[in-house]
């Protein structure tokens, strides 16, 4: 999936703090927590750019569960958005963050992303904290499905859709497309194939939405086993990730950040790069296990 992003020139990678974060993770037993700048380099882009804007505007949880409208309009561009969002593969920081786990470094990792590109580079014990959008459930009935199997259904009820919206607009970070009007409004929405309803969501937690209590749990007890707490590709401006910094402060565990621009940390980071994850982790993987 080609990347549609305008990356800004990466930054000159700070020396002193990458040793810093060189010995740190040597040490092991470091919890990850990755946000959505591991999944540019994939085409995939993020909410916000590296000024900390955020840069689209997300479907509401409140908008999609009380709206029959809104839940068109979000099929509609998510049917559009799929084939392309759906063609990303794990870039080099994927690959270097699985490396470092089979290495014995990372002992696991709590993704902010819902595309499923750390397990496909091969990383295990993955805490997805907002889900993933291969799947889905009717909000009704409680019977789960897949993606595939929504998109065949569309396929059906929707002939010639595609070619008509074509690759009209820039992949957003849920996997859906800005498209005309008149499409949403022609577009047929999923039903649940049990009950009949339209009340079909994706396996992610929209903003506005809150993640299911036994995940944070389950978060917050690998950050507090953790010897370091690895920030890469979040600027933590959303609770939902800067909660467990927060905890890991409290606890004295250290937490080193590397991202391009600034993030919400006051003070938490004891190291921090404002640096591409594609110039730092690939050289943690050579110089901690040797290639």
């Amino acid at each position: 999936m080609p990347s549609e992003l305008t990356v800004p020139p990466a930054a000159e990678v700070d020396e002193g703090a990458y040793a810093v974060l060189r010995d740190l993770v040597g040490d092991g037993h470091v919890i990850a927590l990755t946000g959505a700048g591991m999944s540019t380099g994939s085409g995939i882009p993020d909410y916000r750019g590296p000024d900390g804007q955020r840069r689209v505007q997300p479907m509401l949880h409140g908008e999609f569960v009380r709206s029959a409208e809104g839940r068109k309009r979000y099929w509609a561009r998510a049917y559009a958005g799929w084939e392309r969002f759906s063609a990303a593969r794990p870039n080099a920081a994927h690959e270097a963050v699985a490396d470092l786990q089979h290495a014995g470094l990372i002992r696991a990792i709590i993704t902010q992303n819902v595309d499923g590109l750390h397990q496909e580079a091969g990383s295990h014990d993955v805490l997805e904290l907002h889900g993933n959008l291969a799947h889905a459930t009717c909000l009704d009935c409680g019977e789960p499905t897949t993606r595939e199997q929504i998109n065949q259904w569309l396929a059906l009820a929707n002939p010639g859709y595609l070619d008509r919206a074509g690759s009209t607009g820039e992949v957003q970070p849920d996997g859906d497309v800005l498209l005309p009007e008149d499409l949403v409004t022609s577009f047929r929405a999923p039903r649940c194939l049990v009950c009949g309803n339209d009340r079909l969501k994706p396996d992610v937690v929209f903003f506005g939405g809150s993640v299911d209590k036994p995940v944070v749990e389950t978060a917050f007890a690998l950050v507090e086993s953790a010897s370091l707490l690895l920030v890469l590709g979040s600027s933590l401006r959303v609770m939902s990730g800067y909660r467990f910094v927060r905890r890991a402060a409290r606890l004295d565990i250290p937490v080193a950040v590397v991202t391009r621009g600034a993030t919400r940390g006051e003070g938490e980071p004891i190291v921090q790069l404002d640096s591409l994850l594609t110039d730092v982790l690939p050289r943690l993987v050579t110089d901690l296990k040797g290639g």
